[in-house]
């Protein structure tokens, strides 16, 4: 059986929770509480939090939370009733089911048991990754990447200070500029560039979407896939339900499918940038603080550009995830391909050509990127 906590003050549902559990169970007042033991817990028995209804928002944030923190935990709602739109955030938030304060035991035991089967699938889902292949990076590429990014660093330092300055002076906020990147084996780590953009501009995304070079193919494939799925669904509307979203099944078919094909953001003349921005981003500047990411062994010098993490998760599927079997990379194969279109590539050609460098990547081939890439500095427009 699994290890049950109970996070509420209600005598009543307590002692009757108590009672089903036959006394298998911890009693903790709140978040809080529940927290600061299940920190210290490390017995190999799955944890299920039985979570009491109090307020509304108190509620959504200590089960996000708990949720984010002890992501593997399964939480089920204690309540007599929930309106469509609480059912929605509770979920949302991290819920993954609900009983009654006057449940039955038979009910009760049905749902423990199924929550069990599904943390059994789960540990068993992790044993297993121990066989799935993964990439390692080879000895000599790493000591390329060690010698080589230490060299650039001490050689450029004039330079990099230079530039610290200048957008110092430009613009407020930090000069170097974080953000989450997927690298090698789907590895998330902070990705360093130096800021060419005004500070939250990766929050402005939704305002500047119309000139996203790959959005108008989206649109236009989003109404075709929308209207397909609409004229083939003769049954009544499926809902899913996961940790992000609400969503008819239809309607989502059609958004991932377009997604999949267009996963890429490019702008042209992005109102975002800076004016040291455009000089850095022509000159390619802004890339240098990924020296330290070299240095580190997050990237290496020739590779495949580490993704935004709203880009990555589009291409888990089989069809892409060999783009992930190579190291994170300064430059790589596609940055130096078909340079005379203007720099333009669809995001098909891109994923593509990062595959193909994954596959078949070699000393030789990177010194060979390495090379095109010095004629390929500077741009002939802002990409």
């Amino acid at each position: 059986m699994q290890q049950l906590v109970f996070i509420g003050t209600q005598t009543q549902t307590i002692a009757h929770f108590s009672q089903l559990s036959e006394g298998k169970i911890v009693i903790t007042a709140n978040c809080i509480e529940a927290s600061k033991w299940l920190s210290q817990y490390n017995n190999e028995k799955p944890v299920v939090i039985l979570f009491e209804k109090g307020r509304f928002k108190k509620d959504l944030a200590d089960i996000s939370y708990i949720h984010n923190k002890f992501y593997h935990t399964y939480i089920v709602l204690i309540t007599d009733s929930l309106t469509k739109e609480e059912s929605y955030r509770y979920l949302k938030s991290g819920i993954c089911n609900t009983l009654s304060p006057n449940e039955t035991k038979e009910n009760f035991e049905h749902t423990l048991n199924f929550i069990f089967t599904r943390q059994h699938q789960f540990r068993n889902a992790l044993r297993n990754q121990s066989s799935i292949k993964h990439f390692h990076m080879p000895v000599m590429k790493r000591l390329f990447d060690i010698a080589f990014s230490s060299l650039a660093i001490l050689c450029l330092s004039p330079l990099l200070i230079l530039t610290t300055i200048a957008i110092r002076l430009e613009s407020k906020g930090p000069v170097v500029y974080k953000s989450k990147r997927v690298g090698s084996n789907y590895r998330i780590f902070d990705f360093l560039k130096f800021r060419s953009m005004y500070t939250n501009a990766d929050k402005r995304l939704k305002e500047f979407n119309n000139l996203n070079q790959y959005n108008g193919e989206q649109e236009v494939a989003y109404e075709e896939e929308v209207i397909q799925a609409n004229e083939s669904n003769d049954m009544d509307e499926i809902i899913l339900v996961s940790d992000d979203y609400v969503i008819p099944e239809q309607e989502y078919i059609a958004q991932k499918s377009v997604e999949k094909k267009n996963s890429f953001l490019k702008f042209e003349n992005d109102p975002r940038i800076t004016r040291v921005g455009r000089f850095i981003r022509k000159y390619s500047i802004d890339e240098l603080p990924q020296l330290i990411n070299i240095l580190k062994g997050d990237m290496s010098i020739v590779g495949n550009r580490p993704l935004p993490l709203y880009e990555a998760e589009l291409l888990t599927s089989d069809e892409y995830i060999d783009r992930f079997m190579a190291p994170a990379g300064l430059t790589g194969l596609w940055q130096v391909e078909k340079r005379g279109d203007s720099g333009k590539m669809s995001a098909e050609e891109r994923k593509q050509l990062d595959i193909q460098y994954a596959k078949n990547y070699s000393f030789a081939m990177d010194m060979k990127i390495i090379l095109k890439t010095a004629t390929a500095f500077v741009q002939k427009e802002n990409v």
